[in-house]
């Protein structure tokens, strides 16, 4: 007998949000910095070791070495440029439990200058890139603008203020956050206090590590004050929470926290060397930049907004500081093509928007600018550089969806548009322009879907059958198993590992436990991962492959969201996620309301269950009602992140529940929880 059938035949007050915890909601980047993931990271997986690199894919990455300018040295010299000091060798960042935040010598291996070098299972400009996410350390951008960078995903910077200083995106985590101001900040510029800290945009690795910098009293007593742009709150706390745990188990592969650190395994992220993990915290801002134009004065600092709302994040902004003639990109210009879609999965983004907001800075500050500094990578210095850096960011998204929809219009298909559409060589030849992150191939697809959606117009794509089924089918008529193995295996030996991946990923569908097929499918995702230009595209890969050899390992999940999370989520939005986990068969031809009734923030709602969906209203009750409950938010907060359940705040007399109990254990029986390590590669 399950816990929720037991508490709704015996009246049901130890059920109702006793497990509805909010399992599996991943905000940003929650994923991959759960701490049970990167315990697990850079361990050795059991099973068949790594495989070589074929004379296929070394000719393919030949090609890529061929066509760049490896003797291009000058992001090798920007990313050293202006370096102040570092944290001491082996670098390793632990909170004050002694959990390891950041181990930057987990990747000591990656190692050279501009040259080639690349092992022969890394593609060549990736293994560049890897290269130059190795610098670290605390470096001057001008006079009054210094950023530290690879001691994490993301950059984060720092400015000059009157009073003290402007902190611009904050690492992940509190731990790496909270080092890096005491060991590096401190000592080498000062310590000053920090009066504001900026959100450039509303994804973790720009918010996650602000506890480190602030207390709760600075906080609360605005001695720091949050900056950032509007809808910033709803937009971090709710991006993912609908389709967390989906998106969570993907981000384990695109950010490759399973696979061992090596040039066989995971070798960067593709905006900076991997994630950190720890204590990812937020507080709420109280400035806001809320249009284009705005001027906002902090510590003494004029900065010039300029929004960029659902460009790379549905809530960013960059802006402008006249005094250093400095233009801070957010997320918006990187030294990478950056995802259009990203592969953990979110909503697609608009580079017809994107373009236009890049337009708009040169437009503004183009002029003026001096330097370009962003969230990720290293600054381009000079105006002439500045505004090509610039122009050819804009063009590259401004072509990736003219050219999307001009196919489109033309008739083909998302997939052919996928594979005809290369960017010119003026702007692939920019390796600002590759595609560590995004890829051309996905981007491109994104756009396709943002304008037409997911059908592409072929009455036979309308219906398709699901992988198992379609997998049988295919299987029979390929005159069975052996016969579409032996087929694949010359396919391999060609080269041909896409095609290979196609065929048998059928096989595997259909025979699940064909362990031939499986191996030779992991050896083609091996091969695929080896050739790979974007990290997400080797991650995903590479961790498919390994998961095919030795099966999924779970592990305890991930984390459910931090207090500060919680904390900022709206009602609405937890309940919508209740809504999700509404088994829709369990409840059918089945009603339910409950009146939910939050004291201490004079809240009330009134849900209800009718035709196997949820609904309900704000600021409404109704004495027809099953049962209503009366708790506090902080309560219902503790629930939400598991510390204590309804039974135990009933016995404590902190939570009334009166009417139809036995109906609220029912309710709680028709609530699904989800498996944080379900199948990916494997039906």
């Amino acid at each position: 007998m399950s816990e929720a059938d037991d508490a709704a035949r015996s009246g049901g007050r130890r059920a109702f949000l006793k497990n509805v915890a909010v399992t599996g909601v991943a905000t940003g980047l929650s994923g991959v910095v759960g701490e049970t993931l990167a315990q697990a990271a850079g361990a050795t997986p059991t099973g068949p070791a790594a495989k070589p690199a074929t004379s296929s894919t070394i000719a393919l990455n030949q090609q890529y070495a061929d066509f760049l300018s490896f003797a291009d040295s000058q992001d090798f010299e920007d990313a050293k440029r202006g370096l102040v000091a570092t944290l001491p060798e082996p670098v390793v960042i632990k909170g004050e439990s002694g959990n390891v935040a950041w181990d930057l010598q987990q990747f000591a291996f990656v190692s050279g200058g501009p040259e080639n070098n690349a092992p022969s299972t890394v593609n060549p400009s990736l293994w560049r890139n890897a290269k130059l996410n190795m610098n670290h350390g605390l470096f001057k951008v001008v006079d009054g603008i210094w950023q530290v960078r690879g001691y994490d995903l993301s950059v984060m910077s720092i400015i000059q203020g009157d009073k003290g200083y402007i902190v611009v995106d904050p690492f992940i985590t509190t731990e790496v956050a909270s080092t890096v101001w005491k060991q590096l900040v401190i000592p080498h510029l000062g310590d000053k206090p920090i009066t504001h800290v900026v959100y450039t945009h509303s994804h973790v690795d720009h918010y996650g590590g602000v506890r480190g910098l602030a207390s709760d009293e600075d906080l609360k007593s605005g001695k720091v004050k949050i900056v950032a742009p509007t809808g910033f709150t709803e937009a971090a706390v709710g991006e993912n929470v609908i389709a967390g745990n989906a998106m969570g188990r993907r981000a384990s592969f695109m950010y490759g926290s399973l696979l061992p650190r090596s040039a066989t395994g995971i070798v960067d992220g593709g905006l900076g060397k991997t994630t950190s993990v720890g204590t990812i915290t937020i507080a709420v801002p109280s400035i806001f930049a809320e249009k284009t134009g705005q001027k906002l004065t902090l510590d003494g600092v004029e900065l010039v907004v300029l929004m960029a709302p659902e460009s790379e994040a549905p809530s960013e902004f960059m802006f402008y500081l006249p005094k250093y003639k400095a233009f801070c990109a957010a997320e918006d210009a990187t030294h990478t093509l950056h995802n259009l879609y990203t592969l953990r999965g979110a909503k697609v983004r608009d580079a017809l928007l994107w373009s236009k907001y890049l337009h708009a800075s040169l437009e503004m500050f183009g002029d003026d600018v001096q330097v370009v500094f962003a969230s990720h990578y290293w600054p381009t210095w000079g105006n002439d550089r500045v505004t090509s850096f610039l122009g050819a960011q804009r063009d590259m998204y401004r072509y990736m969806h003219d050219q999307v929809l001009r196919m489109a219009n033309q008739g083909l298909t998302p997939l052919e548009i996928g594979e005809r559409i290369r960017l010119p060589d003026s702007l692939a030849k920019r390796w600002y322009c590759r595609s560590y992150y995004g890829t051309v191939y996905h981007d491109a697809v994104a756009q396709y879907n943002l304008r037409l959606g997911f059908f592409d117009g072929v009455p036979a794509n309308l219906h398709r059958l699901p992988p198992t089924d379609a997998g049988k089918r295919y299987v029979e008529f390929m005159g069975g198993s052996a016969a579409v193995l032996g087929k694949a295996h010359a396919y391999f030996n060609k080269g041909e590992y896409r095609w290979v991946a196609e065929v048998v990923n059928h096989v595997v569908f259909a025979e699940p436990q064909n362990t031939a097929a499986k191996q030779l499918l992991a050896d083609a995702y091996e091969q695929l991962g080896y050739q790979s230009e974007s990290a997400s595209w080797r991650n995903f890969y590479l961790t498919g492959a390994m998961e095919l050899r030795n099966g999924v390992k779970p592990a305890p999940a991930p984390a459910p969201q931090s207090p500060d999370t919680i904390q900022a989520m709206p009602l609405d939005m937890f309940l919508d996620f209740i809504g999700i986990r509404l088994n829709g068969d369990r409840a059918a031809g089945k009603t339910a309301s409950f009146n939910l009734v939050l004291t201490n923030t004079n809240e009330h709602y009134l849900l209800g269950v009718e035709n196997s969906a949820l609904h309900y209203s704000r600021d409404k009750t109704s004495k027809n009602a099953d049962a209503t409950i009366t708790m506090t938010r902080a309560d219902l907060n503790d629930i939400m992140m598991g510390k204590t359940n309804m039974q135990k705040l009933v016995m404590a007399g902190n939570t009334k529940i009166d009417g139809n109990s036995q109906k609220l254990g029912e309710f709680v029986s028709w609530l699904d929880t989800f498996d944080f390590w379900f199948n990916i590669v494997t039906p």
